[in-house]
């Protein structure tokens, strides 16, 4: 029997382009995977510290080259008042309202905050989050009106 005969075949087209909401989604999902990984490598008493590329020119002779460099990755949480670990959720520089007045998430400790993120970003990617992130955009989108 041939290997092929066992998989499922369809004929598939792929969407030519993302709509806003979907692209948004994936930011968000996005920013919330880097979250993850750093707080599990701080769990494990690790650095997070992924590479990227930036483009730089030399004083001296006006060369342009790429370099790898760290991305500065900023945690979305902090030990409250009370010794509590919140979370806020981030859309680029805003803070999202996660409920009515409400803009963070209690947790106990570092294991409940992985879990925690990992169900934010369940959530962002099934649509949960949807409202919020509009408005988030929108605050974002009306600086750059003139």
């Amino acid at each position: 029997m041939s290997a092929l005969a066992t998989l499922k075949l369809v004929t598939a087209k792929r969407p030519q382009q993302a709509t806003p909401v979907q692209l948004r989604r994936n930011k968000l999902s996005k920013h919330l995977w880097e979250q993850i990984q750093l707080a599990t490598n701080l769990a494990e008493g690790n650095t997070y510290a992924p590479k990227r590329l930036r483009t730089v020119k030399d004083a001296e002779t006006g060369e342009r080259r790429t370099v790898e460099v760290p991305k500065r990755i900023k945690p979305w949480w902090f030990t409250s008042d009370n010794g509590k670990v919140c979370l806020q959720i981030r859309y680029g520089s805003r803070i999202l309202e996660i409920a009515k007045g409400k803009n963070g998430i209690q947790v106990d400790n570092g294991e409940q905050l992985i879990s925690v993120l990992n169900t934010v970003k369940s959530c962002a990617e099934n649509g949960e989050l949807d409202v919020q992130i509009e408005a988030a955009s929108n605050a974002v989108r009306e600086r750059f009106i003139k």
